[in-house]
């Protein structure tokens, strides 16, 4: 672990956390975003591959377009006050959502070339991620660099993709014994997860290990920056006194 990293750590472990949006601070797993896709569609292998494919289409590029756009609108405080949100929230709503649609409209042809018909599987709730909260929830805070959309937005999406693959892939194992069509079991384990009731299920107890793990990863990443800082100190005291 370098030293900085360490340091970073040991000074705020929460806010090293908080950047991490694929494991320690996964979106889903952590703030409860975009569970609908994930509890109605993540049925199988592949329908999770093409809700994955759409998310990487859309998320980073429609958070890039709207963070340019957003700045006609701009929020620069952490807390604006109430005139200033009464002025500027509609607008910057209106940027983020319309921001997405613009780039679902580009990407729809190139779902349609990769899935075809499969992606009619997907039904309504693919023009819905245009006001899906991955996409627009920034729409109300402050306002931040093309740069930082990129880089967050990436991380998003990875963090999202992944749960996504995973759950997609343990509810067709478990509702029809196999992972994206191949036979895994001779029968299903549980039927049920196949369905929008059995998906929060899963989801569920998939997030409950996905927490336990990040707060051993967390409490291990605490005591290896403490370790680390305290050579480094040892180290330079050693300098110092020869």
């Amino acid at each position: 672990m370098r030293r900085s990293v360490a340091e970073m750590i040991v000074r705020d472990p929460e806010k090293y956390a908080h950047h991490d949006r694929v494991f320690l601070n996964n979106p889903v797993v952590m703030q409860g975003m975009g569970l609908a896709p994930l509890v109605v569609l993540a049925t199988t292998g592949k329908n999770a591959l093409m809700l994955a494919v759409s998310v990487v289409l859309l998320l980073t590029p429609s958070r890039m377009l709207a963070c340019l756009l957003s700045r006609a609108f701009p929020l620069r405080d952490e807390q604006p006050a109430k005139e200033e949100l009464e002025k500027k929230l509609l607008p910057r709503g209106l940027i983020y959502s319309g921001s997405a649609a613009v780039v679902y409209l580009a990407v729809y042809p190139i779902l349609n070339a990769l899935f075809g018909v499969d992606l009619l599987a997907l039904g309504i709730y693919l023009p819905m991620l245009v006001v899906e909260p991955l996409l627009i929830y920034r729409f109300g805070r402050v306002q931040e660099t093309v740069q930082k959309a990129v880089s967050k937005g990436l991380r998003i999406t990875l963090g999202y993709v992944l749960l996504l693959l995973l759950l997609g892939c343990v509810r067709e194992w478990m509702a029809l014994g196999t992972v994206f069509g191949l036979p895994l079991l001779s029968r299903p384990v549980l039927p049920m997860a196949g369905m929008p009731a059995g998906g929060f299920i899963v989801l569920g107890i998939l997030c409950a290990i996905w927490r336990a793990l990040a707060q051993y990863r967390k409490n291990y990443l605490k005591t290896k920056a403490r370790n680390t800082v305290a050579v480094h100190h040892q180290k330079e005291a050693n300098r110092e006194h020869e």
